[in-house]
């Protein structure tokens, strides 16, 4: 199996394609299958990888708090492309991955060619702060005792964010649940309390998002309430982004709605590479 080293963990990766790459980054409620169907899509053109974070088999699990945390989170994403030898990316994240993805974009520019953010932004509003970090610590907690399979991966297939891919896709909910169901507790759980519950509100990176100048599209469901303010936010402060809501969606917007998704991660892409991204006035 192929691994990438990064500091405490080896990461797992799979690639296909050829040409300029692409890394996907997943969201904390998947695992780097959640991109096969973009993986299949761009690898017709682009030279794609997806990577299992630390934590999320078989990917290393370390049992040290001190490996998990956004830096490792967005440093894991250089060290996958410094392994394979890729100096420059298209970098494509969804939520926990979006916003690594987001901060891969302030902390290593020189390596972005353009970022897809997607359903990113949730507890960074100030009045859901508190909460959001109390219930990451309490998720936490629970998913090292109890592991994922039954009330934890119920209560998250059915949660208001995603139930709509049931409604829309059993067959692809019935999948993502499966998968679900085999994440490791004590990772899950090390992600949710010193990553997730302990990570930067969004919206304390001001400053450095408005001179971040990496292409970005922001991409979010419409009934992806927890992100929906943060997205906005996003699109005030940075000078160089789009963003894209779709309707009727809610938060794994790769999987609810494939199709729409990858269009316009593809023209996104396209506009970019032809370089007619920016809207200044240089145009």
């Amino acid at each position: 199996m192929p691994y990438a080293p990064s500091e405490g963990a080896r990461l797992y990766y799979e690639e296909a394609g050829t040409g300029h790459p692409i890394i996907f980054v997943h969201e904390f409620g998947a695992d780097h299958r959640e991109w096969e169907d973009q993986m299949r899509f761009f690898s017709r053109e682009y030279r794609c990888i997806a990577y299992a974070a630390r934590g999320y088999t078989p990917s290393d699990v370390p049992e040290d708090p001190a490996l998990y945390g956004q830096e490792h989170a967005v440093n894991d994403i250089a060290a996958v492309l410094r392994h394979l030898g890729i100096p420059r990316a298209h970098v494509a994240g969804l939520s926990m991955g979006g916003f690594a993805t987001l901060l891969f974009g302030i902390r290593y520019p020189q390596m972005a060619t353009a970022l897809v953010v997607a359903g990113a932004g949730s507890g960074s509003p100030r009045q859901e702060q508190a909460a959001f970090r109390a219930a990451c610590e309490a998720r936490a907690a629970k998913l090292k005792a109890q592991g994922w399979p039954g009330e934890l991966a119920e209560e998250t297939g059915h949660s208001p964010t995603r139930i709509q891919l049931k409604k829309k896709d059993p067959r692809g909910w019935a999948a993502y649940m499966a998968r679900l169901a085999e994440h490791s507790g004590l990772g899950s759980g090390m992600t949710m309390g010193h990553y997730q519950g302990a990570r930067d509100s969004i919206l304390d990176w001001e400053a450095d998002l408005r001179r971040m100048a990496v292409p970005t599209l922001l991409a979010v469901g419409d009934e992806d309430a927890p992100c929906i303010e943060t997205n906005i936010f996003l699109k005030q402060v940075l000078p160089n982004a789009g963003l894209w809501m779709h309707p009727r969606t809610g938060h794994a917007i790769n999987l609810e709605e494939p199709a729409a998704f990858n269009r316009a991660m593809q023209e996104f892409l396209s506009t970019v590479e032809r370089g007619r991204w920016s809207l200044d006035a240089k145009g």
